[in-house]
């Protein structure tokens, strides 16, 4: 095999003379380099580890305290109080040394220490400063003394310079409420959503909890909440996501869209080369921890980065009971590209790593089968070392020989094809177990797939964004639309991975619950023009709020009801954070709601849309400072199944489906972009399917001040849902609540409801609840 003589350093042959040694240089060149980067790796490494390890302080700020106490010392001072003289008699050193230097080596263990006991402390108190939330809380533009001191402080104490993981020694651990406090925010949350007899037996039930079981299950998540850095994430993670024994596909993975209105080069393999090309940047970038720590947009409180850890050659491995994840720092793959930690340029991608394609791709008809199958054909010869190669590769692509984006006469059914691609293609050619996966099409646009129990959308947003603005604004393509750079001749071209696998019959059994589930999707996606957050801000409304509203009445305009929402806020103020729910409909956002469509006063109904507004942004700032309830819950309810114990109230709680699922895709890197001069390099975001069989999925983002983009999915099946009929009703909800805060009165309500809502925030009327 051609590959198989590249792969070796030298040759020899037997001759009658002796043996004739035939030496490769070219490879032994390649071996010093290879050898070579990776030495400088580990020292890069040992080197970032020294300067987090010792954050907030410097490791040159050792010196400074060293010289600090010898000239101290010079002066016939003795800044120890006796320690360094106590050190000295116990320093097991030789005879041989002075007096003079056993006193010099002495203060330099002291200073040491004492350089080590003030990094100790300054972290504690960065640790104890994040700990501080009541910014969050206050007015915007009016901060209290307490905050502007707090603030203060938290510069002096974070340092300068940080790298990526600077900060995760000193974020706080997250924090355990009361049960008191999460049972008094549930039942207010299910207030608007059941009638009063159904309120009072919920009513009972969480009494009788928070009593009795709810004390002794609490101790338990208090006891955790001491020992591990977060008493929620390792089990979020297990029993949300790795436990699931459903498709991960559509019911789990998640995608993200190329550009919205432009496409850099129609060639699929240029494009392929530059995306490939910025992502391997974006990976040094990483490794180095020269990316910058995520922050609170627009503040300087930073974000934990945990889970940046496993974003590349992560797989997720199906089990029988439950799955886990293979990562592995190696770089282990079938062409030069990764195995020499050298990066590529984008044209030796092109014309050298993309001549041959060919893979595979995971089984989405679900967990156990694929768990079987992985035993059965999977264990052993070319199947596992395919298999291996796949799984610890960094990440997977997917040349798609489909067209997709926004084209042709219906730009908005193109859009929505192009959704359902992402999601979940033609079943077979993707592969859902990689961390992400990146897919090009035949016309040069291009999309990512991902998996969601390593991590949560935000962090792969992040290497979206890079990637897309890397691969456009500073990689390029020549005027033909190939890649620009120069081409190694000396790279080797890629290795076919071989696969023996002959049972026909479960493979066609696997793809056609995997084909059914997907084309019961449905899928919207649609970019809404006529006004975004700049006007909204204008009106002294969060932007999220506004939406959140807008989708409250979208659904109640087409259901006739109110229903559970869940929206996904992030608790990464906290170590190891990832998310929690904010239950959107609340009883102001249902009175809001209820007071506009029955036509009352334009006053009353802006009064109650700012009460709605204000409270929905509480609720938010609670969720992401560990006051919300659902994610509490859920651990009390895990404790519970381990100590044997039943739970009514639990049950029925975690019983409760999640009709309307939403989630913002926010621009972290807005510095990247160009929104002024370039607005046409718009991603339009992402998307993920309906969690429940009856509802919505809903993503959106406010891009820029003028545009907002939406990705509604439900499911065929579903008599009752229609993504473009709930789609028409969030365009017609956004443009009736900017009106009612702009104009006179000028709207006629589009439903006319019997309910009674004047004074629905004290005793909420028997609204129906969505079945």
């Amino acid at each position: 095999m051609a590959e198989a003589h590249q792969a070796v350093a030298f040759q020899f042959t037997v001759t009658p003379d002796g043996i004739d040694l035939k030496l490769s240089h070219q490879a032994l060149t390649q071996i010093y380099l290879s050898g070579l980067r990776s030495w400088k790796k580990r020292f890069i490494r040992l080197k970032n580890s020294v300067i987090t390890g010792v954050y907030p302080a410097s490791p040159s700020s050792w010196l400074f305290v060293v010289i600090a106490i010898l000239a101290t010392m010079y002066t016939r001072s003795d800044p120890s109080m006796g320690l360094i003289a106590k050190i000295q008699e116990h320093l097991p050193v030789s005879e041989s040394l002075s007096a003079q230097c056993q006193t010099v080596v002495s203060a330099v263990v002291f200073s040491t220490l004492l350089w080590l006991s003030l990094i100790l402390t300054m972290r504690l108190c960065l640790k104890q400063l994040l700990s501080y939330h009541g910014w969050m809380f206050e007015q915007h533009g009016k901060l209290s003394s307490t905050t502007k001191a707090w603030m203060a402080l938290v510069r002096i104490f974070s340092g300068r310079q940080p790298l990526l993981y600077s900060y995760q020694g000193s974020l706080p651990n997250l924090p355990v409420p009361k049960v008191k406090d999460t049972i008094h925010r549930f039942l207010d949350s299910v207030r608007p959503l059941t009638d009063a007899h159904q309120f009072e037996r919920m009513s009972t039930l969480a009494r009788e909890f928070e009593s009795g079981m709810g004390k002794r299950l609490q101790w338990y998540l208090k006891l955790k909440s001491l020992w591990a850095a977060n008493y929620v994430s390792d089990w979020w993670e297990e029993y949300i996501y790795l436990r699931g024994r459903g498709p991960i596909m559509v019911n789990s993975n998640y995608y993200g869209m190329d550009f919205l209105y432009v496409t850099p080069t129609p060639i699929q393999a240029a494009r392929a080369g530059n995306t490939i090309h910025a992502c391997l940047l974006y990976r040094r970038k990483l490794n180095r921890e020269e990316l910058k720590p995520s922050r609170i947009p627009g503040s300087f409180i930073p974000l934990c980065a945990a889970q940046c850890e496993r974003m590349f050659n992560t797989s997720r491995i199906p089990g029988e009971e439950t799955g886990t994840h293979k990562h592995t720092h190696k770089r282990i793959h079938t062409n030069d590209m990764t195995c020499t930690e050298r990066t590529s340029t984008s044209l030796e991608l092109t014309c050298k790593q993309f001549a041959l394609v060919g893979g595979s791709s995971g089984c989405c008809s679900g967990i156990v089968p694929w768990a079987e199958a992985r035993k059965t054909y999977f264990s052993s010869g070319p199947n596992k070392r395919s298999l291996d190669c796949i799984e610890k590769a960094a990440f997977f692509v997917t040349l798609d020989d489909e067209e997709q984006g926004m084209m042709g006469d219906d730009s908005g059914a193109s859009l929505d094809r192009y959704a359902k691609s992402l999601l979940h293609g033609k079943c077979y050619d993707r592969w859902f177990d990689k961390s992400f996966s990146f897919v090009v099409y035949k016309n040069g646009k291009n999309g990512l797939n991902a998996e969601h129990s390593w991590a949560d959308a935000p962090t792969v947003a992040h290497l979206w964004e890079y990637v897309l603005a890397t691969d456009s604004f500073q990689l390029g393509y020549n005027t033909e639309g190939h890649c620009k750079g120069e081409v190694d001749p000396s790279l080797p071209r890629p290795q076919k991975l071989t696969w023996e696998f002959s049972p026909e019959q479960q493979v066609g059994r696997s793809l056609a619950v995997a084909q059914a589930l997907a084309d019961d999707i449905d899928f919207h996606v649609f970019s809404f023009r006529d006004f975004g957050k700049g006007r909204i801000k204008k009106c002294r409304i969060s932007p999220d709020a506004f939406i959140q509203l807008t989708l409250q009445l979208a659904y109640y305009r087409e259901r006739g009801m109110f229903c559970l929402t869940y929206e996904a806020s992030m608790t990464r103020l906290f170590r190891e954070g990832r998310t929690e729910t904010v239950r959107s409909c609340s009883n102001e956002s249902c009175a809001f709601v209820c007071a506009l469509e029955e036509g009352e006063e334009r006053e009353e109904c802006r009064r109650l849309l700012r009460a709605a507004s204000e409270r929905h942004q509480n609720l938010y700032r609670l969720a992401m400072t560990g006051g919300g309830i659902d994610r509490h819950l859920f651990c009390l309810y895990v404790v519970s199944k381990y100590l044997g114990l039943d739970s009514p109230f639990l049950k029925e709680v975690l019983s409760e489906p999640w009709r309307l699922s939403t989630s913002q895709t926010a621009v972290q890197q807005g510095e990247l972009f160009d929104m002024v001069n370039h607005p046409e390099f718009i991603s339009c975001g992402g998307g993920f399917g309906p969690v429940a069989d009856d509802g919505y999925g809903v993503s959106y983002s406010l891009v820029g001040e003028n545009m907002i983009n939406f990705h509604i999915s439900c499911k065929h099946s579903c008599p009752s849902t229609d993504a473009h009929e709930f789609g028409a009703q969030v365009r017609k909800a956004l443009v009736d609540l900017l009106d009612l805060m702009y104009t006179e009165p000028t709207r006629t309500s589009t439903r006319t409801s019997t309910r009674t809502s004047r004074n629905y925030q004290h005793n909420p009327p028997a609204v129906k609840k969505d079945q």
